[in-house]
């Protein structure tokens, strides 16, 4: 097999955490190992990497409701005096914040979004269109890119999502808030969106519900400026934990904001140091995510991409199976036939003109074996691209079933795709096994583990 050469996305992300992030440096010729054996199955191009698949940005996500709450958040926590979020409630717009040295933000259309590999919304437009034909041209009624002068975004992006509680509950907006809090490494959700009672609030606390285990949200509460006082801080807490438990919600760290409406020269009050610390561990968080991502992409091989080719092989087998004995089934009607106007059978038997028979309907077979192989396979192509395009896959599926267009392949029957063998899945093993290691080796930092024998008796 031709040795795949490093594509330079991933060259970039081993130049970016050759420093001071060994475990990501790792998982990034981890993942080099994963292209080579899609590019030998023939399911990627030379320069293209299964890295690509996932944003190595730390992710963190902003959901809030009708009040001013998130706008006044984002204006001082990023210590900028642009409104946001107030403008993301009238065109219902996902904003991604990212760090820039100019002091003037600058508003990039949502097209340098969806084809930038490096960010969470890469080729999002196929999903928008899949849902609604002629909407993915439209990319930039929907996203947005945003650069801020802001030290707190320096390594990280922040998405801004639109008023939950205003914006129009359609599939294309439930795809693009259920895809931020899936690919959020910390989603930072205002407790005012959940005082009001709309299809997107309840969409919302599904998809809460589904990974509120991981420890991923924080919930925000807004103080009323009037009634706020530290003693009573503990009070509106409580007070929230019980109606969002009373929705499902159980998990979660929950941060009292003060009340900056009136006070919005405040840029560091001690709430801000909290949510400092809880974004501290949102590149640990990253790292997680990427090793889920990577053990995700060596599993879907096997568990996606080999049984969709796999199953295009089998109906591609069926199909041209049915046309051969239909042709077969035809000569032989045409056999019945001349038997009984004029007697064919002392021809078969015959040890002169029966083999000749014999070989010529096999010399006829043949080559209609083989164009029926490939006007079949025509149909099986094309399916297999549009259940690339159906579930969102990097690997090209139709490649991978025509390598198996082979000469003996189209005479033999067989069900395991070209390349698909011991040697490939032990390979596949292994990586996973690594990537395994790889898991354990950044527990490893976060405790004592490595530091005494675990063999040794306590």
């Amino acid at each position: 097999m031709a040795e795949k050469t490093v594509s330079k996305y991933l060259s970039n992300l081993e130049k970016t955490f050759a420093k001071d992030n060994p475990v990501l440096l790792d998982a990034a010729k981890a993942f080099h190992d994963l292209d080579q054996i899609e590019y030998d199955l023939g399911l990627i191009e030379n320069e293209e990497t299964t890295a690509s698949k996932y944003s190595w940005w730390p992710i963190i996500s902003l959901i809030g409701g009708n009040s001013t709450a998130k706008s006044r958040f984002i204006n001082n926590y990023l210590s900028t005096a642009q409104l946001f979020s107030g403008v993301q409630a009238s065109n219902h717009k996902f904003t991604v914040l990212v760090h820039n040295n100019q002091s003037n933000p600058v508003t990039l259309p949502g097209t340098a979004l969806d084809v930038d590999h490096r960010f969470p919304f890469y080729q999002i437009s196929q999903k928008i269109e899949q849902l609604q034909p002629g909407e993915g041209r439209r990319i930039n009624s929907y996203l947005e890119l945003k650069t801020v002068n802001s030290n707190r975004l320096k390594g990280k992006l922040f998405i801004d999502a639109p008023n939950i509680s205003a914006s129009t509950a359609t599939p294309i907006m439930s795809m693009l808030t259920g895809h931020i809090i899936e690919n959020s490494d910390l989603v930072c959700v205002f407790c005012d969106v959940f005082e009001t009672s709309t299809p997107l609030t309840t969409g919302l606390i599904e998809q809460i519900n589904l990974l509120q285990d991981t420890n991923k949200f924080i919930y925000l509460v807004d103080a009323p400026a009037a009634t706020f006082y530290p003693t009573k801080g503990s009070e509106i807490i409580s007070s929230w934990q019980r109606r969002l438990a009373d929705l499902g919600l159980n998990t979660g760290q929950f941060i009292l904001l003060p009340n900056l409406e009136h006070s919005g020269n405040i840029q560091n009050p001690p709430q801000f140091s909290e949510i400092d610390r809880r974004l501290e561990n949102v590149e640990h968080d990253r790292s997680y995510r990427i090793l889920s991502a990577l053990e995700k992409s060596i599993h879907e091989i096997e568990d996606v991409v080999i049984p969709e080719v796999k199953d295009g092989i089998d109906d591609w087998k069926e199909r041209v199976n049915m046309s051969s004995l239909i042709i077969l089934g035809s000569i032989a009607a045409l056999a019945v036939f001349a038997e009984l106007q004029i007697g064919i059978t002392d021809f078969l038997f015959d040890p002169i003109f029966g083999p000749i028979i014999i070989l010529s309907i096999i010399a006829v077979m043949l080559p209609l074996h083989m164009i029926m192989s490939k006007l079949q396979a025509k149909y099986i192509v094309n399916r297999l691209n549009a259940r690339r395009k159906e579930l969102h896959l990097m690997e090209n599926l139709s490649e991978l079933f025509e390598s198996n267009l082979t000469f003996s392949r189209m005479l033999l029957n067989f069900s395991e795709p070209a390349g698909w063998n011991k040697k490939t899945k032990a390979k596949l093993a292994h990586l996973s096994d690594k990537t395994k290691d790889l898991v354990q080796g950044l527990n490893d930092s976060f405790s004592t583990y490595h530091d005494r024998n675990l063999n040794e008796p306590d």
